[in-house]
């Protein structure tokens, strides 16, 4: 039994180990430039979104699908404002706008799916 446990600590240490950490808009960061930029990536389970900006012009809203679609921010969605918020991604459809009026109509926003 006491091996076993240890694989499986080892199994899930491995998991975290290979998880990848992407830097939203890359060296721009997070704001207008962000349209489009989660296309091609792989993301998965445990890897971790850094969202980058100026915490005068930005911030982050994690919302759900609804909520993405309609640019709109329901009350109780989790709010990061430190101007490097580091997120990691849970399994499925993950999505992102910011929370400054106007900015996700504009286009910063993102769908990141995790597998």
């Amino acid at each position: 039994m006491k091996g076993e446990a240890v694989v499986v600590t080892v199994v899930v240490m491995l998991g975290f180990a290979q998880a990848a950490v992407y830097n939203v808009g890359d060296a721009k960061g997070w704001g207008f430039n962000v349209l489009g930029w989660e296309h091609g990536k792989n993301f998965r389970a445990g890897d971790t979104l850094v969202f980058k900006y100026d915490t005068t012009l930005h911030s982050v809203v994690r919302v759900d699908k609804a909520s993405f679609d309609a640019c709109s921010i329901p009350p109780n969605a989790p709010k990061y404002a430190t101007g490097n918020d580091q997120i990691v991604l849970p399994k499925g459809p993950n999505y992102f706008l910011c929370g400054t009026p106007g900015h996700c109509t504009a286009g910063v926003r993102i769908t990141a799916f995790a597998a």
